[in-house]
């Protein structure tokens, strides 16, 4: 199970395409946050910042060049590890993300 984590972790970037796309859902959610900034409501909405940074990690690993395999591991990790600990803010009480 290990060496298959490490695998996908450390493959390859996958290229424009991915990365594109998710760009566009991290610009997306930002919107989504804008909006609600917008109206007044940016205090219950700020785990979409969360979403907004995990997913930009993730498309900037995928955006890098082939040979930069440890460098989008690490992006990876570091998009992965963003959104679990929106996952786990309400298990650990993290008032400041999930808005009081």
């Amino acid at each position: 199970m290990l060496s298959y984590i490490t695998e996908v972790l450390f493959n390859e970037p996958q290229g424009r395409p991915l990365a594109l796309f998710q760009f566009g859902v991290s610009l997306t959610f930002l919107c989504m946050f804008v909006y609600a900034w917008s109206v007044g409501d940016a205090g219950a909405t700020r785990w979409l910042l969360f979403i907004v940074v995990g997913t930009a990690l993730s498309g900037i690993a995928e955006s890098l060049p082939e040979s930069r395999r440890q460098a989008a591991g690490v992006l990876r990790f570091a998009g992965i590890l963003v959104l679990l600990i929106l996952v786990a803010a309400p298990f650990v009480d993290l008032e400041f993300i999930i808005g009081g």
